[in-house]
């Protein structure tokens, strides 16, 4: 089964993840994205009927500690970091928008 993402596709992702992307671009993501598909269709043809899953190949343990308070730096200090800061708090340029 042949599956191709088109280029279409690929601007739609593109304006979703807000990347300005050419048709030139598009085209040649297109093909690109439409290959990686191919190789893991590819994986579907291989038999692993017999083959045991592999839930923990690593056999990696969480390393935990205790919380420790700390003393941290005051407001006024870290603000005085911040490129912009408004009533208190660090001004970020707006990331959603009526779009």
């Amino acid at each position: 089964m042949t599956q191709t993402i088109d280029t279409k596709t690929v601007k739609h992702v593109a304006t979703l993840a807000r990347m300005g992307i050419t048709d030139e671009e598009a085209q040649k993501f297109s093909g690109q994205f439409s290959a990686i598909i191919e190789y893991f269709n590819m994986l579907n043809e291989v038999d692993t009927e017999n083959v045991t899953p592999a839930s923990d190949i690593a056999n990696a343990q969480n390393i935990l500690r205790e919380d420790e308070v700390k003393p941290s730096m005051s407001r006024e200090e870290f603000l005085k970091n911040a490129p912009k800061t408004e009533r208190g708090y660090v001004k970020v340029p707006t990331v959603l928008g009526d779009e």
